[in-house]
């Protein structure tokens, strides 16, 4: 059985009650770095986290087993539980949910999440048209479109919005940031969330 344990933004104070029954029981787990690092989890039982082709005949061959996959934030937005269901059906994966970095980071501003539009540009082009047409959005980025690519897309429409960016969400070193399309400054944004508002 593969259990998807969702770990929040990255702060233990945000991890759900009961998260450490599921490391417990656990033949073994498999996370990024970061992830194990936030766990006290023998080495015996730990795993890095390989690419996900690697990762899929791994887990095949160990369907016995009692696995925890970390994820960070949600594991069903945007997060790898979809790619679990996906690969092995949802007899064979638990997901347990986490609260994710947009939740967060809205809770964080003081945001309703009311009516607002979820997406993700990490590996995948959004069609900004669509995207635009919505008072709020809520967004994952990656290092291809990120806070400044955003921006300019809201540029070339003629059209204003409040950005809100997010860095290193929940750790010491966070980071929150209010912009506008016209203001959002173009250098490397560390594992953000953005909030696109027409405010």
């Amino acid at each position: 059985m593969i259990t998807v344990l969702g770990i929040g933004p990255g702060s233990d104070d945000l991890m759900l009650s009961g998260y450490q029954r599921y490391l417990d029981q656990a033949d073994l787990v498999i996370g990024s770095k970061r992830q194990l690092g936030l766990f006290e989890i023998d080495d015996s039982k730990q795993k890095l986290l390989p690419k996900l082709s690697r990762l899929r005949e791994f887990l095949q061959a160990n369907l016995n087993r009692r696995i925890v996959l970390l994820a960070s934030g949600d594991p069903l937005l945007y997060g790898i539980g979809n790619w679990a269901i996906t690969n092995f059906g949802s007899e064979h994966v638990k997901v347990v949910p986490g609260i994710s970095s947009i939740q967060y980071l809205f809770n964080q501003l003081g945001l309703s999440m009311n009516d607002t539009y979820l997406t993700s540009s990490h590996g995948r082009q959004p069609d900004f048209d669509f995207l635009l047409a919505h008072q709020t959005v809520g967004m994952v980025t990656d290092q291809v479109i990120g806070p400044y690519q955003i921006a300019q897309e809201i540029k070339k429409r003629g059209q204003h919005r409040r950005i809100y960016v997010g860095e290193l969400l929940s750790y010491p070193e966070e980071k929150i940031s209010t912009y506008t399309e016209a203001t959002v400054e173009n250098r490397d944004y560390q594992m953000n969330a953005v909030i696109i508002t027409n405010a």
